[in-house]
């Protein structure tokens, strides 16, 4: 599948690519996309189902990973440096071990390699019972979400992919592939040869309020991605890039500026 994105900056350095999470997409990362354009060519990508790129039915992780492979191919990019965001993570740590060679350095950010418990199940009752023919504003679609997501900031997230169609408005993600489909995204990326692994340098980054990532997660790591290391950001939740953007650019360009961080937690 052919994948919307957006480029930001013409440096010659290695280009970065960037992959949002679950029912996000690329604009949700155009500040860090523009700070880091200093630096690197930035790519941020839709991936399918989201944003403005193509929907399926398919939402696996082979799936995903087969498409960021036919962008940079597309691009005419030997090798990437690749971060993924939670869903956008695992479809990053996928492509890694799929294509370990077209990787420079991989960051994930807080998402582990493993099988999550169903978790989304308010989100997409909210979004099943948001009536799009009687929609006059972003504010109708608000109030008839309230009724199954309380968190104003995850309504608000939500409603960034709410658009004007014509008279009517429309979502940009396919809410029906995702929810038939949510026992895929909810997996593991998987290494589909035996004892293969990415062995590049890799950085997870954890928010320290955040549950996603956690002690018993490391073996699976380590077995995966063997030059891992780890890095906790401070008072921050699943989404430190928008938490702290200062604080989480900063530690981006030095991981990928240098050979290695200590693995402790940011102050």
């Amino acid at each position: 599948m052919q994948l919307h994105g957006k480029c930001y900056g013409s440096n010659t350095a290695s280009p970065l690519v960037i992959l949002h999470g679950l029912f996000g997409s690329l604009d949700n990362w155009a500040g860090q996309s523009s700070t880091l354009a200093e630096l690197y060519q930035v790519w941020a990508l839709d991936l399918r189902n989201h944003g403005r790129s193509g929907w399926d039915s398919d939402t696996s992780y082979a799936a995903m990973s087969e498409d960021l492979l036919q962008f940079i191919d597309a691009q005419g990019f030997d090798r990437i440096l690749l971060l993924g965001h939670s869903m956008g993570g695992k479809v990053a740590m996928q492509f890694a071990l799929d294509h370990p060679q077209r990787v420079e350095k991989l960051i994930v950010v807080d998402i582990a390699p493993v099988l999550y418990p169903p978790h989304h199940n308010e989100v997409f009752a909210g979004l099943n019972s948001v009536d799009l023919t009687i929609l006059g504003s972003r504010r109708d679609a608000d109030l008839q979400l309230q009724a199954s997501v309380a968190d104003a900031a995850i309504r608000q997230f939500l409603l960034k992919n709410l658009y004007r169609s014509d008279d009517q408005f429309a979502w940009r993600m396919n809410i029906r592939a995702l929810e038939s489909g949510y026992a895929q995204i909810a997996a593991a990326p998987r290494a589909t040869a035996a004892n293969a692994q990415y062995p590049g340098p890799t950085l997870f980054i954890k928010g320290a309020l955040s549950n996603y990532i956690q002690p018993q997660h490391r073996d699976a790591i380590a077995t995966l991605f063997p030059n891992a290391q780890a890095r906790i950001m401070s008072d921050v939740g699943h989404w430190p890039h928008a938490e702290k953007p200062r604080a989480f650019n900063g530690l981006i360009t030095r991981f990928l500026e240098t050979k290695r961080i200590m693995d402790t937690t940011d102050q």
